[in-house]
């Protein structure tokens, strides 16, 4: 298969890595030749690192290498059987574009969009074939991350949607199908991971060390919340935020934290600027420690209850709504943001009586349509149901 990537950034060059060890050939373009010589080196860094872990060796190293052409003209990619743009979210641009590359490929060339948060449905307008037109979201870095995302538009074919993810599950990752709308399965999903932690804070109910033990140590998350949005930038991750917020027509569950819009103001956007809810040294470490002993189990108990179960009902109101089935969403969860155990099967384990009798409390508590319970909790409680058997 020929494969043009459309973008040679991190993500870009992320995805060209993933489909030239898969065999394909693969075009990754960029308008910026020196954004173009940086990614080359940066894959033979990557490849290096491997061979030193032993993962490949040289001749792999070299056999994924011939596999990738770097160019700076968009209609280099006009063989291509498969294209995947990885640029700027801006959806003028990104129409633009394809827009132009549907003036070179042939009729059956697969046009995507790595789009974390756009619509594909206004994507694929901007085509003359908007139903060869799917999102293919993988989340960074893309080699090393699992799950890719994939969303057929409303004017997407069946058969490029089978060939989407025929081709994804080839490159050996894990594919979750989810429907066009507002930040997909994961983003969607793991907006209270976020969000709840914040109102936590906000309320002075406890720090963002002890929110952040709570998650990890009761939950068994990899990172808590404070330290993941530091990782991520709290300018991304209130972006993304705002996004979803705005497209959900300011549903209050999405509402974004003037927090975290006040340390993006700041610049207090995380490691990379070496402040945000955490000091970092030159190194991305935490400066300051934090004893566990000065963690209230009773206290941190309530946070990990309070978010996951935010999280269960964001799952679940996700399957409530066709998102995605229950095995895409759990799988999303656990494969795209390394969750220790999917959301829904989290649930029949805690027990869908509990989430239900955790949310009306909260929502008995604020009186806000934040903590409505979703229907199909409610429905599952009453039948006594469970998500998996």
């Amino acid at each position: 298969m020929k494969v043009g990537i459309i973008g040679s950034g991190t993500m870009g060059s992320g995805i060209a890595q993933v489909a030239a060890t898969a065999g394909c050939k693969v075009k990754l373009y960029d308008t910026n030749q020196a954004a173009l010589d940086k990614a080359k080196t940066a894959l033979e860094k990557i490849l290096l690192r491997l061979i030193e872990k032993g993962r490949i060796d040289s001749t792999e190293k070299d056999r994924i290498q011939s596999n990738i052409e770097y160019v700076d003209n968009l209609q280099a990619l006009a063989d291509s059987n498969l294209t995947i743009e990885a640029i700027i979210e801006n959806l003028d641009i990104k129409q633009k574009v394809f827009s132009e590359l549907e003036s070179y490929v042939a009729d059956d060339c697969i046009i995507a969009s790595n789009t974390s948060s756009l619509s594909i449905a206004s994507i694929a307008a901007s085509l003359k074939k908007p139903e060869r037109c799917i999102g293919i979201h993988f989340f960074n870095p893309a080699p090393l991350m699992k799950l890719v995302e994939v969303i057929p538009a409303i004017q997407t074919s069946e058969a490029v949607l089978e060939k989407s993810i025929q081709t994804i599950s080839d490159w050996k990752k894990v594919v979750a199908v989810a429907k066009d709308t507002p930040g997909f399965i994961v983003n969607r999903v793991a907006r209270p991971f976020y969000g709840e932690a914040l109102r936590i804070y906000e309320e002075g109910i406890a720090d963002f060390a002890t929110i952040d033990w709570s998650l990890k140590t009761i939950g068994g998350f990899r990172m808590g919340p404070f330290e993941l949005m530091d990782f991520i930038g709290n300018d991304v991750n209130y972006t993304v935020t705002e996004t979803v917020f705005t497209a959900f027509y300011f549903d209050p569950r999405y509402k974004p934290a003037f927090t975290q819009k006040r340390f993006s103001e700041a610049g207090y956007l995380g490691r990379k600027s070496g402040k945000g809810y955490y000091d970092y040294d030159q190194n991305g470490r935490v400066i300051q420690s934090y004893s566990e002993e000065s963690h209230n189990n009773e206290l941190s108990n309530q946070i990990f209850d309070r978010v996951i179960v935010m999280l269960i009902n964001e799952a679940a109101d996700a399957l409530f709504l066709n998102i995605a089935s229950a095995e895409d969403i759990d799988n999303a969860m656990t494969k795209g943001v390394n969750y220790p155990k999917g959301l829904l099967a989290w649930a029949d384990e805690i027990g869908i009586d509990w989430c239900v009798s955790k949310l009306d409390e909260l929502y008995n508590e604020y009186h806000e349509d934040r903590y409505r319970c979703s229907p199909l909790l409610r429905k599952m409680n009453k039948q006594d149901l469970r998500f998996f058997k």
